[in-house]
């Protein structure tokens, strides 16, 4: 859909999201608290939105997280070449988006860090400014140079590492509110499971109805322009999936 039809309307509670993607800095905390592993998951329910049922974590998942943080590191080496992970703190990699993460990890460390992950809903509030619908979340008008887009954006044919900007750095591209990287870097995971179209009418809603693949908004690093416009979404990503140009942002609530 473009982002001036107005066929699928929302409607959200206030929320607060992040203003950055996860960085390896703060998921290192993650890992050294030794959470994100099946004996330090998170307790049933937590990491829920206030107000949608059977919104927060499902202890049955919790086998869906590495046994032990030997293998959750391991696991989050899914690219030799772009990936962000490194056993230690080292370069500038610190400030960059932790990618390689799966859903069960992502969700995890926001309920940990005391948020949640957004709904496609505030996701999509967040980038297309609210009520302004903006077509990128800067605005309008295709300047790529606004995205963090470094890869296929300068014209590279194969992307590394160092295409992956530290978050913030490109903040002409900020959204209305000030988030930065809504635009690239990483594709952005969010509550919902994949469905064709929204659910409607959209009331603080979540597609929590099982299904394949979990949505995943904001484009990426090495995509094609139009994945970056704030009304595209996609949903190519099982929540044990776990991909080079993948990471998450967390959303908190105000109530």
């Amino acid at each position: 859909m473009t982002y001036t039809d107005k066929s699928y309307p929302a409607t959200v509670a206030d929320f607060y999201l992040d203003k950055y993607e996860i960085t390896v800095g703060r998921f290192r905390q993650f890992v050294k608290a030794g959470m994100g592993t099946q004996s330090s998951s998170p307790a049933s329910g937590t990491g829920a939105h206030p107000l949608i049922t059977g919104s927060g974590w499902d202890s049955t998942w919790n086998t869906n997280l590495a046994a032990t943080t030997a293998a959750l590191t391991a696991n989050l080496k899914c690219n030799s070449g772009s990936q962000t992970w490194t056993d230690t703190a080292a370069g500038g990699n610190e400030s960059r988006p932790q990618n390689c993460i799966s859903w069960y990890e992502a969700f995890a460390f926001c309920a940990w860090d005391g948020g949640r992950l957004a709904t496609e809903a505030e996701w999509n509030y967040a980038a297309a400014g609210g009520s302004e619908q903006r077509e990128y979340p800067w605005g309008s008008g295709t300047d790529y140079t606004k995205a963090s887009y470094d890869c296929m954006g300068d014209g590279n044919t194969t992307c590394a590492l160092t295409d992956l900007i530290v978050v913030g750095s490109k903040p002409a591209g900020n959204g209305k509110w000030g988030h930065a990287d809504l635009a690239g870097n990483v594709w952005e995971l969010t509550l919902d499971w994949y469905a064709s179209s929204y659910s409607i009418p959209c009331d603080n809603c979540a597609d929590l109805a099982a299904a394949y693949y979990r949505v995943v908004r904001g484009g990426d690093f090495n995509g094609i322009a139009s994945l970056l416009r704030s009304a595209n979404r996609d949903g190519f990503v099982a929540p044990d999936g776990r991909y080079n140009d993948l990471g998450a942002r967390c959303a908190r609530n105000s109530l």
